[in-house]
């Protein structure tokens, strides 16, 4: 689904905010002023959501993953739809500090998830107390709340997709501070500056939200299509040089068969100066 200026108006995503509370960084964007209320141009809008579609394709295209963060009320269930739709990591629920930059720990907590689990299937639950169990039960419920999202996700993003760059300020500046591509619905009371890919629309609308997201998601899911296609083509391409190839043994008699004839001819090549000299006697 490629997004167009009739769905961004008709999601009233050239809402901005009030004149008062602009940010002067986003004036390029900025279309009018009408009743004290910044209204942004779509036309723009348009065209810095196909360039982040296109770069978002590219990625999945190569295997990487993108990392899908909104957690205000109007972003949380629209990201975690599409971002589970096309297996990505998301996070809607508070973005916990080190997420990014102190990736190990995070790690080691979603291993201990996994460890509860395990602990639940082989009995040792059983062993302990009413009290204990409980306190491990609620362990778990929070740690899939904060976590589960990202619970596939073993290595650092190669990019993350920010829904308000104000609210995810934090998850914005990790990803700055490691050199992590940050692709954001950015409004006009936000700084754009920090952000390598601006979708300039109103962040506080659902609808917004949703047109955005389902082009830029669709493209990530057409990257993965042609992924799966690559790597089948590939697959291919191997399974058939391996039936064209010759066996070990077969390559060998080959060998064998050529060395006397390779010989003979550099005898031959030998013998030629030789018979040419007596000739010129």
């Amino acid at each position: 689904m490629r997004t167009n200026f009739d769905q961004l108006l008709e999601a009233g995503a050239h809402f901005g905010h009030l004149k008062r509370k602009w940010n002067p960084a986003m004036a390029p964007y900025i279309y009018m002023e009408r009743n004290g209320i910044h209204i942004i141009d779509l036309n723009k809008t348009v065209v810095k959501v196909e360039e982040a579609a296109e770069a978002l394709k590219n990625l999945a295209r190569s295997g990487r993953k993108i990392l899908f963060v909104g957690t205000k009320k109007q972003a949380q269930e629209v990201i975690a739809a599409h971002a589970q739709e096309i297996g990505m990591p998301y996070i809607t629920e508070r973005w916990a500090g080190g997420m990014l930059t102190n990736f190990p720990t995070i790690r080691k907590a979603v291993k201990k998830m996994s460890q509860i689990d395990k602990m639940m299937t082989d009995g040792t639950m059983d062993n302990v107390s009413k009290r204990e169990k409980l306190q491990i039960t609620r362990q778990r419920e929070k740690l899939e709340k904060n976590l589960g999202s990202i619970a596939e996700m073993t290595r650092l993003p190669s990019a993350i997709f920010v829904v308000d760059v104000i609210e995810e300020k934090i998850a914005v500046a990790e990803a700055n501070r490691l050199g992590i591509p940050v692709f954001a619905i950015v409004d006009t009371n936000s700084n754009p500056n920090n952000i390598d890919f601006v979708i300039p629309a109103n962040d506080d609308a659902t609808k917004a939200i949703d047109v955005i997201l389902g082009a830029v998601c669709d493209a990530i899911k057409e990257g993965l299509e042609e992924r799966k296609v690559e790597k089948a083509d590939e697959e291919a391409a191997q399974e058939q040089a391996a039936a064209e190839a010759p066996a070990p043994k077969e390559r060998r008699q080959r060998i064998r068969k050529a060395a006397p004839k390779a010989e003979a001819e550099k005898v031959a090549g030998q013998k030629a100066p030789e018979e040419a000299k007596e000739e010129a006697e």
